[in-house]
Order: C-alpha cells, then sequence, then structure tokens
C-alpha cells in the first residue's frame, strides 16, 4: 500500500491518500493540488515531488 501525505509538501495540510499502485496515488495527489491548493497547471517537478513523498505503508507496518 502506498500513501502520501500532503503536508510532507504543504506545510499544515492534512490530507493524505493510500492506494495499491503509486500512479493512482499520484493521481489523487495531482487532483488534490488542483482543488485545494489552487494549482492549475501540474509541472513535472511537482509531480516527482510527490512521487518522491510517497511512502510504503508495508515497510513502515
Amino acid at each position: 500500500m502506498k500513501q502520501f501525505e500532503c503536508g510532507s509538501l504543504v506545510p499544515g495540510c492534512p490530507w493524505h491518500t493510500r492506494a495499491e499502485e503509486e500512479a493512482e496515488v499520484v493521481r489523487r495527489a495531482v487532483e488534490h493540488m488542483r482543488t485545494a491548493h489552487g494549482e492549475t497547471v501540474i509541472r513535472e517537478t511537482m509531480v516527482d515531488n510527490i512521487k518522491v513523498r510517497i511512502t510504503d505503508q508495508a515497510q513502515a507496518a
């Protein structure tokens, strides 16, 4: 299970998501960035920043 916590990228944001596939976590995180943080253009660097912050919950448990 992959997890992304928005607060690791946007300090103070409590939003997080989990999914089996990294691609789904990234998709959800990008949608969150658009709706909650007003990002209209999602650059490749933003996607890279999201990917770097995705954790594997199987390892963390």
